[in-house]
C-alpha cells in the first residue's frame, strides 16, 4: 500500500503545531535537510523570486513523503468502533445528514439510538457493541452515561469489563440535620410498614429491630442504662448500644419485609430507596450491612414497577461496581439483582435465596442445561461448595497458590470447564438446635416436606425444569432433592423438572438416617434438637418412606445417580468425633457409590481442580449432558 503523502502547506502547519504544541522534544523529530529546505523557501518569499520559490517548492514536494499512519492511529483512539453491518449507508444518511460533527461522533450517537430500537436484536447488539469500546475519552462516556436509556444502562451493568465511566454516580443526598439519623429513618420506615397478619419471621424480626432501635434512642437522650438489651449481645458503654448493629437488625427485618410484593411499594413510596443509598455509602467498612442491602434491592426488583425507580435512586451504578467485586457473595448478590432488573435478557426471576453462579453477565452463548447446588445442615449458598482448607502453615504449594483458591468451586472450575451451563446455588436457613433459631417459626415450616414446597416454587420461577438439568447435594440437601423430585412427579405443573432431570450427585447423604441425629436426641436437654436434626433419625420411617418413593419413580425415569460417602470422623465441637453419615447410609441403592478418605465436611469441597471428587464429578455431569454440551 502506498504511504500516505502530504501537501506543502500541510506539511509546514503540521510542523509548526507539532513545534507550538510539543515543545523542543519534538524538534529532533524534523530532519535537518527538511529545515533547511524550508528555510530556503520562506528566504526566497522575501526576496521575491517566484520562479525559484516554484522550483524549490516542487523539489521539495517530490522529496518529502511523510508517514502519517501512526497519527492516524493515535487519532482512532478516541473512535467509537461500529460493526459494518451495524451502519447502513442510508439510515447514516438519514440521521446525520445535517449532523455537525466527525464520523466517530456520529457513530456513537448512532449505537445510542439503535439501543432504544424496537427491534430486540438491534437493541442487545447496540448495547454490546457500546459496551465493548475502551478507546474512548471521558466525555464520551459521560455523553453514553447522561443520554442512555434505562433498558441501556442495565444492559451495560451485566456487560462484561464495562467501564464503570459508563453510569452516573447515585443523585445526592440531602444533607443530614439530626445527629442519629440513621437508625431514626429506620425505626420510622419500618413502622410505617404493615404490623399485623405477618408471617411470624417478618414479625420477629420487626419487632426486635424496633425493640432495640426504642432502647438505642432512649439511650442517646440518656435515659437507658443498657445491659445487653432484649437481642443484642452487648453494649459499647453503659448508654450506648452500637449503631451498626442496630442497623443490621432493622435492615435484617427490611430484608424479610421485601420479600412481600405489597411492602415493597411501601418502602419505595417512604423514600427507602434512598435511605438505603444513604447507608450503603455511609457503610463501606460493612460487607455484611452493605449485603443486607443489595440483597433487599434484590428483592424488590423482582417487581418490575419499581425498576424506574431504583434506577432513579442510583442502584444500577452501585450494583456494576459491586458486580467487579472479588467476594463472590457480594459479586453474586449484585448479579442477581441486576438480572432481576435485565427484563430485556433474562426472562428467568430470581427469588430470595436463588442464585446464579454463572453465567453472571450478559452472554451470547446459548445456555444448553443447568446445574442445580443445593447445601445441607448448616451449609450456605456459597461457602458449602468453596475448595478445601488448607493449613499454609505446612503446605508450602498451597500459600503460593492461595491467590487461586476458589471460594466457591462450581462459579470458578465447573463454570470454566462447562461454559455453556447456567450453574445455581440455593440457599435456605438450617439449624443443630432451636436454641440458635432466629426467628421462632412453626415446626412444620423447618421440615423438609415444607422447604420442598417453598423452594419448588422458588426454582420453577427461576426456570428450571426448562433445560436439561443436573442436581448436586451435599447432606440433608439430598434429602430435600428427593422430597422435591417426589413432589414435583405429583404435580402436572412442575413436570418439565422430573422429566428434564437426567442426573443426581450426593455428597454423603443419609438416605438411612445419621449418627448426629442420634447424638442430639440422647443430648436434648443440652442441645433442644432442631425439627431439621429430628427428621434425620436413624431409621426414621418418614425417611424410608421419601427413599421408598424416591426409587420407584427413579428406577422409571432412569437417570443417573452418583453417590459420595465419607470415611473419615468429623470434628463435633472441641470434644467430640462423629462419623456424620456411614457408607451404608449414603449408599441409596443405584447409581454408583465411591467411598473417600475425608470428613463430613470436606466430602464436598475439593483440595484442588484435579482432586479426585472434582474431577469425578465433572465427568459424571459432561456424560450424562453428552448430548446438549
Amino acid at each position: 500500500m502506498e504511504t500516505p503523502r502530504m501537501s506543502v502547506a500541510a506539511y509546514c502547519v503540521f510542523c509548526y503545531r507539532k513545534i507550538g504544541t510539543s515543545g523542543p522534544a519534538t524538534k529532533k523529530h524534523l530532519p535537518w535537510n527538511d529545515i533547511r529546505k524550508i528555510a530556503k523557501v520562506t528566504g526566497s518569499l522575501i526576496l521575491g523570486g517566484f520562479v525559484f520559490i516554484t522550483y524549490e517548492v516542487l523539489s521539495l514536494n517530490k522529496l518529502l513523503q511523510i508517514d502519517t499512519q501512526a497519527l492516524h492511529q493515535e487519532k482512532l483512539k478516541s473512535y467509537v468502533y461500529v460493526r459494518t453491518a451495524s451502519l447502513s449507508p442510508s439510515e447514516y444518511q438519514e440521521q446525520f445528514s445535517t449532523f455537525d460533527g466527525e464520523d466517530h461522533e456520529c457513530a456513537l450517537w448512532l449505537l445510542l439510538k439503535r439501543s432504544q430500537s424496537e427491534d430486540k436484536a438491534v437493541r442487545l447488539q447496540a448495547v454490546q457493541d457500546l459496551a465493548s469500546n475502551s478507546h474512548w475519552h471521558d466525555y464520551q462516556y459521560v455523553t453514553v452515561a447522561q443520554t442512555c436509556d434505562q433498558r441501556t444502562a442495565i444492559g451495560l451493568a451485566r456487560s462484561k469489563d464495562v467501564d464503570l465511566r459508563f453510569f452516573l454516580p447515585p443523585p445526592p443526598l440531602p444533607k443530614i440535620k439530626t445527629d442519629y439519623p440513621i437508625e431514626d429513618e429506620l425505626r420510622l420506615l419500618l413502622v410505617s410498614l404493615p404490623q399485623t397478619g405477618l408471617d411470624p419471621c417478618v414479625q420477629y424480626f420487626t419487632s426486635l429491630a424496633l425493640r432495640e432501635s426504642s432502647q438505642t434512642l432512649a439511650a442517646q437522650r440518656g435515659g437507658l442504662w443498657c445491659f445487653g438489651g432484649n437481642g443484642l449481645p452487648y453494649c459499647d458503654t453503659l448508654s450506648k448500644i452500637p449503631s451498626e448493629t442496630v442497623e443490621l437488625f432493622c435492615l435484617q427485618a427490611l430484608v424479610q419485609h421485601s420479600k412481600i410484593s405489597s411492602h415493597c411499594d411501601k418502602i419505595e413510596a417512604k423514600g427507602g430507596l434512598q435511605l438505603l443509598q444513604r447507608i450503603y455509602q455511609l457503610r463501606k467498612d460493612s460487607a455484611k450491612i452493605q449485603r443486607n442491602i443489595i440483597r433487599i434491592i434484590g428483592n424488590m426488583a423482582l417487581d418490575e414497577r419499581l425498576h424506574s425507580s431504583i434506577v432513579r435512586a442510583g442502584w444500577v451504578s452501585v450494583l456494576a461496581e459491586v458486580m467487579k467485586s472479588p467476594h463472590i457473595i457480594q459479586s453474586s448478590h449484585a448479579s442477581r439483582a441486576l438480572a432481576n432488573l435485565d427484563r430485556d435478557m433474562v426472562k428467568e426471576k430470581y427469588p430470595d435465596g436463588v442464585y446464579v453462579l454463572h453465567p453472571q453477565y450478559r452472554s451470547s452463548q446459548p445456555i444448553r442445561a443447568d446445574i442445580l447446588f443445593v447445601h445441607g445442615l448448616l451449609g450456605a449458598a456459597f461457602k458449602t461448595w468453596r475448595q478445601q482448607d488448607v493449613d499454609r502453615r505446612w503446605d508450602k504449594k498451597a500459600s503460593e497458590g492461595e491467590e487461586d483458591y476458589s471460594q466457591c468451586w462450581p462459579k470458578t472450575w465447573l463454570a470454566s470447564d462447562c461454559p455453556s451451563l447456567r450453574i445455581i446455588s440455593v440457599e435456605y436457613d438450617t439449624h443443630l438446635s432451636d436454641w440458635k433459631a432466629k426467628c421462632p417459626v412453626e415446626a412444620h415450616r423447618k421440615s423438609i416436606a415444607f422447604r420442598s414446597s417453598e423452594l419448588l416454587d422458588k426454582l420453577k420461577a427461576a426456570g428450571i425444569g426448562d433445560r436439561p438439568l443436573v442436581w448436586v447435594s451435599h447432606s440433608m440437601g439430598g434429602l430435600l432433592v428427593k422430597k422435591m423430585l417426589v413432589d414435583a412427579s405429583k404435580n402436572p405443573e412442575m413436570d418439565k423438572i422430573v422429566n428434564n432431570t437426567r442426573g443426581i450427585v450426593f455428597y454423603s447423604v443419609p438416605h438411612h438416617g445419621s449418627q448426629l441425629a442420634e447424638y442430639s436426641i440422647n443430648a436434648r436437654y443440652l442441645l433442644f434438637p432442631s425439627v431439621e436434626v429430628k427428621e434425620l433419625s436413624k431409621d426414621s420411617p418418614a425417611l424410608k418412606e421419601l427413599n421408598d418413593d424416591f426409587l420407584s419413580f427413579a428406577k422409571d425415569k432412569k437417570f443417573s445417580v452418583l453417590s459420595f460417602a465419607e470415611t473419615l470422623p468429623t470434628h463435633i465441637g472441641s470434644m467430640l468425633k462423629l462419623h456424620v453419615v456411614p457408607v451404608e447410609s449414603a449408599d441409596i441403592g443405584i447409581g454408583d457409590l465411591i467411598p473417600v478418605d475425608v470428613n463430613h465436611l470436606n466430602i464436598c469441597k475439593p483440595k484442588k481442580k484435579d482432586a479426585f471428587l472434582y474431577q469425578r464429578t465433572l465427568k459424571f455431569i459432561q456424560d450424562v449432558l453428552a448430548q446438549e454440551l
